[in-house]
């Protein structure tokens, strides 16, 4: 016999057993025969489901657990009372009055109620046990924001954001716990609505026309950063090991708004506004440059503000109109966008138009199969500057304009732009004429997701996913006066990536009396398929002459050869996790993935990455769970692996290509045959780098979230990284990829508070706080040094500023120690050494970029109709290398170059030859009033279809205190060598803008 039916005429007898005891035999017999399945569903004030929900007869003591659709079936008789508890909300009871329930819990003022996402799946807060803060979209809209990975500025504690670029729509960094590799940057997973995306580039980046070549832009800009609904960023590897070997740097969870319950939404939003350039660099002005000089044939008459030339005000203008509707059986919601950027500096702009349709839709009994889709279109042109971070000492538009004598002028006495007659060093007005840099990038990402109940508590899940762009760059620069370039010439690179992503994967809820298990497993697939090419033009007809170049190629000049490439790799992937809840007090989490990569040789193709947590809801025990002033309590511990496989492809295999220079004699005729050269040393051992990490945490709510937050402790090791290291002696090559037996150690506290400080009808008032230590150090690395952060200068090839060495933070300063000037100016540096002679053997090392402490401040002040929100970031103890301001050296005096006035104001010698010194290194200490922003929400109780109109003032970048002499203190140029990545050089880069807007939010 079945057992179950055993169980059920087990229970059926006890109770009528029971009733006759205490009743009438037919008053037991009628509900018994009134029992049967009640089905349910429940959900938030907001109309989101809430997974982990306890259902509970008060007759039966029968008990049931909502799934994570909010869904929920109990044996239950008409008139039978039921309880629904759940932390964070408040207790309800309903009764039964039929076959169907749908319960609306309301929230109480506890944190930890709160549903988050994680991987695969979503939990609500008191049930997670790792380190993660998820960003709603109310917390997220200050300010013009292009890409999602600035929406994390200054929110949440453990992670920084440093501008590779101010230009608009330029790529940024983005540090989660510190820096764990040494070649393989610091970016974390980002995956939106369950697509994990690549990290590679989508858009074509820009030749080097003696100007420097240009990055591609930032992958990220092709969001609109208005369809996001919340942004949850994993930390430790607990929470993040789910996602295995693309999980080493962090992970973060991007999700999109679909339709909620109630009457269909129309939305509009808009912002108009201005930008300007943050702040300037303080260079001698004209009369100062006067006053200055010592050869008088370097005073050409004029005035001019060179940074006043190139620089502007740039108008911003975003509109998005959405709708959206939630029905009984699925939701949608559709959305257009259009933003259009100016860039402060001449020519520069950003302009983005995106489509979103996201749809949900169920079918069968009770939603047993619920269908999602999910689909982005963005269509991208950019306008670039000749600003190249690769430029030498005289080869970018923003050190031209810099070193820009200020008593020439920009147009001469026929009104042409003035020449200034010197090699290396142009008309900054004159280059922005002649250069011509546009990208057109299309994307689309979209998937299809399906979940199919096949059994009460057990839903098999398919997701399949397309991330598709093209994107193609026409740079120009046209016959020239300048030594760059000359002749003109015309570049154009395609690039175009397709990945592929199918998941599969079944999940198991189970409930049995106080115990609550989440069983997952499943399998993924991801293909990553790139491509590219690039063709040329030599020596172009004349600017305004003809046909530009990017509409006819062919109009004049000499075509190059053309080139081209492709890759593709693959990750194969089996992952499962187990999430256990005993009383709702015990926590256990435990996952394991293994990766398989075509990236790596056949010796070491998969990688393991397991993690185990535990958790501990102490508020819910006896001893403590009467003590008022506590409304939440949790510990939580954690520990975890996850890899890093962000590599070059095929470096596991050799390399070899034709030469002449290895060929030889065969024939009389003595013509060359072309010998084989080894390029590449063949390793089939490499693998994975791992990340190993500990995490502590505890989260806490007290008097009703007057006081709320988190505390982590963390310890972060990257073991085995892949390095290109030098080769054993009688290698082919004197290079080889290995992993080695160095460790990254980074290690600190987090902290978040935050406080409702006041919660009534009229007035709400919050404000929170997060703060992040961190402590960085380089052990066992089997080479005695390497170098990084190629510094940009007259008589500087080949100088680096970075230093990765054993007992030191990654990306440590390596220079010479400058201790002031002597009587005359000139410069004085440390004899390290003690030969009394200074050379390169008296170079130290100096902390570095990495800061020691990083923190944000935000506060919401709603006051009857008015809004009130500010944010304020900084962060201390770390360093800067202003290459900058090395170009900016006393020596540009006797070069009919300007100077930057603290070094003219200090008295150094105009003959102080230029070095690598500690002269240029500076504190990166900031605070900045980041974001602020004042709106009023106007009713109009005459205009039944209006719901709100808020209309808002804000300024983003407003103020900023800082010791740093460089645009912006928030700053990190790119300038790797030899793949090792670059932390802390400042070189010209396109400043950050401050930025002022109006905007309006109309809900009909």
């Amino acid at each position: 016999m079945n057992i179950r039916l055993l169980f059920t005429v087990a229970v059926w007898l006890s109770s009528v057993s029971l009733s006759m005891a205490k009743a009438p035999y037919h008053s037991t017999y009628d509900q018994a025969a009134q029992q049967g399945p009640v089905k349910g569903v429940v959900v938030g004030t907001d109309g989101t489901p809430i997974p982990g929900a306890t259902v509970r007869s008060l007759s039966s003591k029968r008990v049931a657990t909502t799934n994570e659709r909010g869904e929920f079936t109990i044996e239950a008789a008409k008139g039978e009372k039921l309880v629904v508890t759940f932390i964070g909300y408040d207790k309800q009871e309903v009764t039964v009055n039929g076959s169907s329930l749908n319960i609306t819990l309301s929230g109480s003022s506890s944190q930890l109620g709160e549903v988050v996402v994680v991987g695969y799946g979503s939990q609500t807060k008191a049930d997670v046990t790792g380190a993660l803060t998820q960003l709603k979209a109310d917390n997220i809209k200050q300010g013009v924001n292009i890409s999602v990975d600035n929406l994390l500025q200054g929110k949440v504690s453990g992670v920084r954001i440093a501008q590779s670029s101010g230009e608009p729509g330029a790529g940024v960094d983005v540090f989660i716990r510190g820096v764990g590799s040494i070649r393989s940057g610091s970016t974390p997973l980002f995956v939106v609505d369950g697509v994990p995306l690549s990290n590679d580039n989508v858009s074509a980046g820009g030749p080097n026309f003696g100007l420097g070549s240009s990055e591609p832009k930032n992958p990220l800009n092709f969001l609109n950063t208005s369809d996001i609904e919340t942004i949850t960023i994993l930390k430790d590897a607990s929470a993040a090991a789910i996602y295995g070997a693309r999980g080493s740097n962090g992970v973060v969870l991007i999700t999109t708004k679909r339709g909620k319950k109630g009457d269909p939404t129309l939305t509009y939003d808009m912002y108009v506004g201005t930008s300007s350039v943050i702040k300037k660099m303080d260079v001698l002005s004209a009369d100062e440059y006067r006053k200055a000089i010592k050869n008088p044939a370097y005073d050409h008459g004029g005035n001019t503000d060179w940074q006043d030339v190139i620089y502007r005000n740039g108008f911003v203008q975003n509109h998005n109109l959405s709708f959206a509707k939630s029905t009984n059986t699925g939701s949608y919601l559709a959305s257009l966008s259009r933003l259009d950027q100016d860039g402060i500096v001449e020519k520069s702009s950003f302009k983005r138009t995106t489509a979103r349709l996201n749809a949900e839709e169920s079918f069968f009994d009770n939603r047993r199969l619920v269908v999602k889709m999910n689909l982005t279109a963005s269509d991208i042109q950019e306008t670039a500057i000749p600003n190249g971070n690769t430029a030498g000492s005289d080869g970018q538009l923003i050190i031209h304009a810099l070193m820009a004598n200020p008593t020439r002028s920009v147009y001469d006495s026929t009104g042409k732009y003035t020449n200034f007659n010197m090699n290396a060093h142009y008309n900054p007005a004159y280059l922005l004429s002649i250069y011509d840099d546009k990208t057109n990038t299309f994307r689309v990402l979209g998937n299809i997701e399906a979940t199919l109940r096949l059994l009460p508590g057990l839903t098999y899940r398919f997701n399949y996913g397309v991330d598709k762009s093209t994107s193609e760059r026409n740079s120009t620069i046209y016959p020239n006066i300048t030594d760059r370039t000359p002749l003109g010439a015309y570049v154009q690179n395609n690039l175009s990536s397709l990945t592929t992503l199918v998941d599969h994967y079944l999940t198991y809820n189970k409930s049995i009396n106080k115990h609550q298990f989440e069983v997952l497993g499943g399998f993924s697939y991801q293909k990553f398929s790139f491509s590219g090419t690039t063709f040329g033009v030599q020596g172009i007809a004349a600017q305004g002459t003809g046909v530009a170049p990017e509409y006819n190629p062919g109009y004049s000049g000499t075509s190059s050869a053309p080139s081209g490439y492709a890759q593709e790799n693959e990750l194969q992937s089996y992952f499962g996790r187990v999430n256990y809840n005993y009383d709702n007090k015990y926590l256990l989490t435990a996952s394991l993935r293994a990766d398989g990569s075509t990236r790596f040789g056949k010796n070491n193709k998969y990688g393991y990455f397991p993690s185990f947590a535990l958790g501990w809801t102490l508020s819910r025990e006896d001893f403590i769970k009467d003590i008022t002033a506590i409304s939440d309590l949790k510990l939580r511990a954690s520990w975890g692996q996850t890899g890093n496989q962000e590599v070059p492809n095929k470096i596991t295999q050799a390399s070899y290509s034709l030469s002449t220079g290895s060929g030889y004699y065969m024939y009389d005729d003595h013509t060359i045959i072309n010998g084989v050269t080894v390029n590449r040393t063949a390793n089939p051992d490499l693998k994975w780098e791992l990340v190993e990490q500990y995490n502590i945490g505890v989260d806490f709510d007290f008097w009703s979230s007057k006081l709320y937050g988190s505390l982590e402790y963390y310890n972060k090791t990257t073991k085995d990284p892949i390095l290109n290291i030098p080769s054993e002696p009688l290698s082919p090559t004197t290079t080889v990829w290995k992993n080695v037996d160095a460790r990254i150690v980074n290690k600190g506290f987090e902290f978040m508070l935050g406080s409702r400080l006041i919660n009534t009808k009229d007035i709400t008032w919050s404000v929170d706080v997060n703060g992040s230590t961190l402590s960085n150090v380089i052990k066992d690395l089997p080479v005695s040094e390497l170098y990084s952060g190629s510094i940009s200068g007259p008589g500087l090839s080949d100088v680096n500023a970075n230093i990765y060495k054993n007992g030191y933070a990654a990306g440590s300063f390596f220079m010479l120690k400058h201790l002031g000037y002597d009587k005359d100016g000139k410069d004085i540096f440390e004899d390290k050494s003690g030969d009394g002679l200074i050379n390169a053997n008296d170079r130290q090392i100096f902390q570095g970029a990495l800061p020691k402490f990083n923190f944000g401040f935000n506060s919401q002040l709603r006051y009857k109709k008015f809004d009130l929100s500010a944010s304020v970031i900084g962060q201390t103890g770390g360093y800067l290398v202003n290459n900058t301001a090395l170009d900016l050296n006393i020596n540009s005096l006797a070069s009919d170059r300007n100077v930057l006035k603290k070094y003219y104001d200090a008295g150094a010698n105009i003959s102080n030859a230029v070095q690598l010194s500690s002269l240029y290194l500076e504190k990166s200490d900031f605070v900045r009033l980041n974001n602020v922003r004042l709106g009023y929400t106007f009713s109009f109780q005459q205009v039944p279809w209006m719901q709100s109109f808020n209309l808002y003032v804000s300024a983003q970048n407003l103020v900023t205190l800082t010791g740093y002499s460089g645009y912006d203190p928030l700053v990190n140029t790119t300038k790797t060598v030899n793949g090792n990545q670059s932390l802390g050089v400042d070189y010209a880069t396109y400043p950050a803008a401050k930025t002022f807007l109006v905007g309006a939010t109309i809900k009909f």
